[in-house]
């Protein structure tokens, strides 16, 4: 991204503007020893988007920096800021990209750059979401990053960007819960397993990972002897997901030891599969 006019004589007019001289002074801006406080806004502005066009965004960042502290509160300082939280993102520095979003969120919530930085600001905790197997408190400040996007800037070009990030982060979370609920039915700790399968039939149902929670549901519940839970979760997946290989692997279970997939007892399960018929869920 690249906010402001970009100059087909760009890297001349540094050179002549700030009287650089060639790859030994680009080593002396890296080295932080370039006085800028001789020059203009634009100057400077320039200069941190020839370094980004080099490819070097931690320098990019760092100069459009100089424009804000020389020059706070100037139309410039405002484009650098954002500029600054976007070229810190592409260094993958998040936590200084999140700080400068937030600072332009901050300075110029009015602005039409806002939804942007907004996005940038969720992109920081999204871009850092690692496998399933590692603590999701990122996710969860993911989530809650790309909803403020969502819900303050519906009608920006970022909007259906994040609905489709909140989904897959929302999808991500599921993933854990079934991840570790496995892991508790490996060991035959059903109990446990079932809280975590839980969580994602009640919190997550709009995921992927819905019909194989109901499966595995029917496998602990079975496990323990609680055939009347079993079956209500065979029959939920039979309402919802018939054409899965859960709801097949599940009848095959269900069936194999002469039970019906139909709602059966007053569980949790059952009331869920009322609100179902009801056309309440899912």
């Amino acid at each position: 991204m690249t906010i402001g006019k970009s100059r087909a004589t760009l890297v001349g007019a540094i050179v002549v503007g700030l009287g650089l001289a060639g790859c030994s002074e680009n080593s002396r801006v890296e080295r932080g020893e370039v006085d800028f406080e001789n020059y203009t806004a634009e100057q400077i502005f320039e200069r941190a988007e020839y370094d980004l066009s080099r490819n070097d965004p931690d320098l990019a960042a760092e100069v459009f920096g100089e424009v804000e502290r020389l020059y706070p509160y100037s139309e410039w300082a405002k484009r650098a800021l954002i500029m600054q939280a976007f070229s810190y993102h592409q260094a993958e520095d998040y936590e200084n990209s999140r700080a400068s979003a937030q600072r332009f969120i901050d300075f110029y919530p009015t602005d039409e750059d806002a939804a942007y930085a907004q996005y940038l600001l969720a992109l920081s905790y999204y871009d850092q979401i690692d496998e399933v197997g590692r603590d999701q408190g990122l996710t969860f400040q993911a989530l809650q990053s790309l909803r403020e996007v969502i819900e303050r800037h519906p009608d920006s070009e970022y909007a259906q960007s994040s609905v489709l990030k909140f989904d897959l982060a929302f999808d991500h979370l599921a993933a854990k819960e079934m991840e570790i609920g496995r892991y508790y039915l490996r060991g035959d700790h059903f109990s446990a397993a079932i809280n975590r399968f839980r969580v994602v039939v009640e919190d997550f149902q709009t995921t992927s990972h819905t019909a194989e929670a109901l499966h595995r549901l029917v496998e602990a519940y079975l496990s323990l002897g609680l055939t009347d839970e079993a079956r209500t979760a065979g029959a939920i997946l039979g309402y919802n997901f018939r054409g899965t290989q859960w709801y097949e692997d599940s009848y095959t279970l269900l069936t194999g030891q002469g039970l019906t997939l139909e709602a059966a007892g007053d569980s949790w399960l059952r009331q869920i599969y009322r609100q179902m018929i009801q056309g309440r869920w899912l």
